[in-house]
């Protein structure tokens, strides 16, 4: 038997909202960013929802990160979304996407988020959706911190990259696996499956699924993980993780928010 895996980006794919942005309050509260940065988090957060991000603006958002999170205590981001994610993401899993998830775990397929947001935040999204590997973006860490350094930045085209390396790894059929996403951005990962499929997809995703007949989903329904009957198996194996741009990602609206106010003023 040919082995296959279900690729999924995260953010309005399987979760309705931003992982990063939604850490905001959580990184106030343990002194990481200011009352500022939490407000222009929320409003950067509305406009991803309504209008989502193209190439050139996730670009000034991965260096408003790197500049942001310079400095930043490792262990006490993990602690910090660790103790927040039960409260922020688990009321926010799109209810089809848990469905879709299980379906593809029953059929034998293994289940990987992939996703340009932080190991900090993917890994444990990941586990507890149940997912049998993460791949995400990576930081150079030293001494405990994060030294503002992009060692792996898993966007576009490396996306398709990875999902080949994890295929040859474990021996996926990538003809036979599945790939999900909302953006644009993500169209190398989903070129390399057999069958792509686009969810809430932005205006350019769209177009191009609908002409070369790709599936277009809609997920509308946020659920608690917690209200759904048994929930979600734990990974048959420890969860694989590529790192990941760190919780400073978690203000990645800012700037953003910044160009957006100015363009809407001008």
């Amino acid at each position: 038997m040919t082995r296959a895996a279900a690729f999924f980006d995260l953010d309005k794919t399987v979760i309705a909202k931003s992982s990063a942005l939604a850490f905001g309050r959580p990184l106030f509260q343990g002194g990481l960013i200011n009352r500022r940065a939490v407000l222009r988090g929320t409003y950067a957060q509305l406009v991803y929802m309504f209008s989502g991000a193209d190439e050139d603006q996730v670009e000034r958002m991965r260096a408003h990160i790197t500049a942001m999170c310079t400095g930043w205590d490792v262990a006490q981001v993990r602690e910090i979304v660790e103790e927040a994610l039960h409260e922020i993401v688990d009321p926010l899993i799109y209810d089809e996407a848990a469905e879709l998830i299980e379906a593809h775990r029953a059929e034998g397929r293994d289940v990987v988020i992939v996703s340009t947001s932080g190991e900090e935040v993917v890994t444990p999204i990941g586990a507890m959706l149940g997912a049998d590997h993460v791949v995400a973006t990576r930081m150079v860490v030293a001494e405990g911190r994060y030294t503002g350094e992009i060692e792996y930045y898993n966007y576009g085209e490396a996306k398709a990259t990875a999902v080949r390396d994890l295929a040859a790894q474990r021996g996926y059929d990538l003809p036979e696996c599945h790939g999900y996403s909302d953006s644009s951005t993500d169209l190398p990962m989903l070129e390399a499956v057999g069958h792509p499929t686009a969810v809430n997809p932005d205006k350019v995703l769209r177009r191009v699924a609908l002409e070369r007949g790709w599936p277009v989903l809609s997920f509308t329904s946020p659920v608690s993980l917690r209200s759904r009957v048994g929930g979600f198996p734990r990974p048959p194996r420890p969860l694989l993780a590529g790192a990941a741009v760190g919780v400073g990602a978690a203000m990645a609206g800012l700037a953003w928010y910044s160009r957006h106010r100015s363009q809407a003023s001008s």
